[in-house]
């Protein structure tokens, strides 16, 4: 069975983000680190080479496939800030509708500035989320 290519490193998560180019997106992968970190009561670490996790969960599929990924995370991509929210959307449309500004792909919600979207809104949301994880999977 293929082996999880995400994983968690050494690497150091504040200095992969101080970086990060420009100023603007430096600041806002600061503002999200803190947030992710208080809400999470995890230290940030580098999963992979560009993405900084919080705390992890356990996944088997029904295939059989398992494995651990980040509780949840985020990466200061070059087109968005990418933060990863691990339970997914649907179940949350009335946060979604308020949050501003913002692209989905099936677990990633993309922002272009943290300036485009309500803290307060992404705050609940990360927060929901983490409850989420954590009430579904065996986290770590």
């Amino acid at each position: 069975m293929a082996e999880n290519k995400t994983k968690p490193t050494e690497k150091s998560p504040a200095d992969f983000i101080e970086a990060v180019e420009p100023e603007w997106k430096r600041e806002d992968a600061k503002t999200v680190c803190a947030l992710m970190e208080r809400l999470s009561g995890e230290k940030p670490k580098m999963w992979g080479p560009s993405m900084i996790g919080f705390g992890q969960y356990h996944y088997k599929y029904e295939s059989g496939r398992e494995g651990d990924m980040l509780l949840t995370g985020f990466s200061p991509r070059k087109t968005a800030l990418t933060l990863y929210v691990m339970g997914g959307f649907k179940q949350r449309p009335e946060l979604m509708e308020r949050l501003g500004k913002y692209k989905t792909g099936k677990s990633c919600l993309y922002v272009k500035r943290l300036s485009d979207i309500d803290m307060d809104v992404l705050e609940e949301l990360i927060a929901a989320d983490l409850a989420y994880m954590r009430a579904n999977y065996d986290t770590a």
